[in-house]
Parts: C-alpha cells; sequence; structure tokens
C-alpha cells in the first residue's frame, strides 16, 4: 500500500490536505476488516500529484467496477472500500458541515452512495453484532423507534455545553462522552463507526481543533473497539462501562499526547495472558522461547493475521499458498483447535464477509513471538 507521509509531511498544502483525507479515508475501512485495491491507491496518487480532479477520481473508480460484471464476495469488499474512501476523501475536504440530525444522515448517504440500497436511512428494525472485544458479547443499541429523537437529543445537549468552563481533561472527557454516546445510537444498519468518524473529524475542525493526524487513519480499529467498551456494561459479570480507552485516543488526537493504544487490552475478562502483568513479563523475557510451541505453519499464520480480521483468500495471499485444502489442513485447522484463531461469524460459516482473527490466547502468543524477531 502507498505510503502517504510523503505528502502529509513535506509536501505543499493542497497536496497534504489530500493526502491526509486519502490517507484517514482508506484508514477507517480497517473498522469492518476492509482494504482498498491497488487501483484505489494509484487513482489516490493522481488525485493527490493534482494529475486528475476528485470528479475524475470518482468516475474512474466507478467505470472500473462497473466494467466487473460478476464480483466475489472479495471483490464486493474491496468494491466498498474504494468507494467508501473516494467518498469519504471528498468529504474531508470541503468547507461545510451541519451540526443537525439531517447533517449525519447526509454523510452517511454520501459515503455509502453506491455501496448500500439503504445509504443516508435510518434503520427500522432493531440490531445486535457480536464484538471481538467483548468475546461475542453486544452492545446494546438504541431501539428502532427511538432512533431519531435519541440523535436530536445528543445533538442538543452538545450545543448546550459550554467549553469555556472546562480545562483540557474535561474537554478530552466530555468529547469521548459525546462520541460515545452517538455511536452508541447507531442508526444505520451498517457503516456508524465511518460515519461517526468522518461527523466527529468534520464538528472538531469546527470548533477549530486541528485533527489532520494520523490517529483516525491508523487506529480506526482501536477506535472502534474503544467506542464498544464505553457502551458495554454487564454487571453480573463484574464489568463496568470504562471510556478510558477513549479517552487515551482523544488525548493523543487533541493534546499530543503519545498514549499507548493496544486492542488487546481491551479484551473483557481477558486470559492471564493479555492482563499487563504478563505483558510486562513478556518484555523482561523476549528473548526466551514460547511457552506453547507450535508449528511453523501455525505461527506464520499467527504473523500474517496480526491483530487484523482478513478473509480465507487474503490470508492464504499472505501466506504464500494457493492450495485451499493444504491451506486449511496444515495452517486453518491446527490454529482453530489450538484456540488461537476463530471466525468473525461463527453461526455462519459461509457468510459473505467471513473473517478470521486471533482469539486471545492466539493474540498473546502473537506477541511473544513478534517480541522474538
Amino acid at each position: 500500500m502507498m505510503n502517504f507521509d510523503e505528502y502529509i509531511r513535506q509536501g505543499e498544502p493542497q497536496k497534504r490536505e489530500k493526502g491526509y483525507a486519502w490517507q484517514t479515508a482508506i484508514g477507517l475501512q480497517a473498522v469492518d476488516g476492509l482494504k482498498p485495491s491497488d487501483y484505489l491507491i494509484e487513482t489516490a496518487r493522481k488525485d493527490i500529484e493534482g494529475e486528475i480532479t476528485i470528479d475524475e477520481a470518482e468516475q474512474l473508480i466507478k467505470s472500473y467496477y462497473q466494467s466487473k460484471e460478476a464480483r466475489t464476495p472479495e471483490e464486493a469488499e474491496t468494491h466498498e472500500a474504494d468507494t467508501a474512501s473516494t467518498n469519504i476523501r471528498r468529504l474531508l475536504t470541503e468547507k461545510t458541515f451541519a451540526f443537525t440530525l439531517v447533517g449525519l444522515t447526509s454523510i452517511h448517504r454520501r459515503i455509502f452512495d453506491g455501496v448500500f440500497k439503504f445509504a443516508g436511512q435510518i434503520r427500522d428494525y432493531n440490531i445486535t453484532k457480536k464484538e471481538w472485544v467483548l468475546r461475542g458479547d453486544t452492545v446494546l443499541y438504541v431501539s428502532a423507534p427511538d432512533l431519531r429523537k435519541a440523535i436530536e437529543y445528543d445533538l442538543e445537549q452538545e450545543r448546550q455545553f459550554d467549553y469555556s468552563k472546562v480545562d483540557r481533561n474535561g474537554l478530552v472527557s466530555h468529547i469521548a462522552k459525546f462520541v460515545s454516546g452517538l455511536w452508541q445510537i447507531h442508526p444505520f444498519g451498517e457503516g456508524n463507526t465511518r460515519t461517526t468518524a468522518v461527523f466527529m473529524i468534520l464538528y472538531l475542525r469546527s470548533m477549530g481543533f486541528d485533527v489532520t493526524n494520523d490517529l483516525f487513519a491508523n487506529h480506526s480499529w482501536y477506535f472502534r473497539n474503544a467506542l464498544v467498551r464505553a457502551n458495554y456494561q454487564n454487571v453480573r459479570k463484574g464489568i463496568m462501562r470504562n471510556s478510558e480507552y477513549l479517552e487515551r485516543f482523544f488525548r493523543n488526537l487533541l493534546l499530543g499526547e503519545t498514549n499507548e493504544l493496544r486492542n488487546r487490552y481491551m479484551v473483557v475478562n481477558a486470559p492471564e495472558e493479555l492482563t499487563a502483568k504478563q505483558v510486562q513479563q513478556i518484555d523482561r523475557t523476549s528473548t526466551e522461547q514460547p511457552a506453547v510451541q507450535v508449528t511453523e505453519q501455525v505461527r506464520a499464520l499467527l504473523l500474517a493475521l496480526s491483530n487484523e480480521q482478513l478473509s480465507l483468500k487474503v490470508l492464504m495471499e499472505k501466506v504464500g499458498l494457493k492450495h485451499r485444502p493444504t491451506f486449511l489442513e496444515n495452517y486453518i485447522t491446527p490454529a482453530s483447535e489450538a484456540g488461537f484463531l476463530k471466525v468473525l461469524y461463527p453461526d455462519k460459516p459461509n457468510h459473505p464477509r467471513q473473517k478470521y482473527l486471533l482469539t486471545a490466547k492466539g493474540l498473546a502468543l502473537y506477541n511473544e513471538i513478534k517480541k522474538m524477531q
């Protein structure tokens, strides 16, 4: 993938703005495990260099996919990533913003125009989503009949807030609380996190904040998991809503701090391998062999997957195999049986967006292996 940092750090102002917009737009696709095509990256480069306009870039992407008659599930995902990235790029370089319900739904419509038939439409059904960071549990989202009132209420409360009466810490805490509440409403069938992120970037800019850094681009999955943790509570299990992870993100974004942003720290009821004490112990013994012995194939699979969510096809490409049965037998099956690997939709093995990801146990071993390299 192309590195846009050269434009952001050293480029002319116009190239810097477009480079940031593309980097953020592409990075945000990771919240749903999506990756853009090489064609999109090349189109983005031409746009940044001024060889084409954003209108021409949009038309190139549209024509590119119109030429493909039948799409595999992987191609459909890439189409979503490319189209949404291009649409977000345009939004982030415009100088307009509406802090209203219509403004929020308009952002969703514009991001997912050409992707979802329901782009810009408030959902009329209730939803649940199994979350990796909650080990399969779900956040409780607002019910369909109450969505519009919930959004309008949150926006009105935010309009009335007096930022002149809070210090830097209060500022971060309040913004984290606002974005957390807005995201928990989850008004759309899909694309809520990307919509919330773009809405917040534009809102923060409208208040004078310079948020043109790489936080949303490079830590979009952390951002989503932090929103999940800030809205999840299970008193019976002793788990309370925790906004500290989301506040770390915004402290880095708004105050320029360098707090560590690690997804594994947010896993609820994490096994011992993921506790801070164990992480420190691994740091002290990084030269030792990992306690759990695995085959070279499983080791390669863990390194290829890292903390991402990848389809079988992408995993095979990263490992360098083309024979599906061999890959399943020597990589996927032993990793799954050892408890290192799981799927995003366990109840629907043939789900069109099926992805593989590491369990808490797999992440712990992955980090041990990485520290040895």
